[in-house]
């Protein structure tokens, strides 16, 4: 029984951790990791292409940016950043590209 109850505790302890901000930001910063975005962008520092925060800044007054950068995260691009190229990612969703999206344009 114990066993059982613990299992419960724990279940429900995830999901209010999920539900709470800091854990929809952490499993937003997770899904940056398993989609493997920091291959080439950064929270705060440039890498290979602009770090998140410079890309929130860019689209912060643009009321489609969240549909243009869900369709620039799948698409990949090219011009925005100079010769900098963003290759497609295929193997992110549109759901999880729209994730990502809100997550960058959420960043200051």
């Amino acid at each position: 029984f114990r066993n059982v109850l613990m299992h419960h505790f724990f279940k429900l302890i995830t999901l209010v951790f999920l539900s709470s901000p800091a854990g929809l930001v952490q499993a937003n910063y997770d899904l940056l990791q398993q989609k493997n975005c920091f291959a080439c962008h950064y929270i705060d520092k440039r890498k290979y292409g602009p770090n998140f925060k410079e890309i929130s800044a860019k689209y912060a007054k643009d009321s489609r940016a969240e549909e243009l950068l869900t369709k620039k995260i799948r698409a990949g691009g090219v011009g925005v950043w100079g010769e900098d190229m963003m290759p497609p990612q295929p193997q992110v969703s549109d759901a999880e590209a729209r994730v990502i999206a809100k997550y960058v344009l959420s960043l200051k």
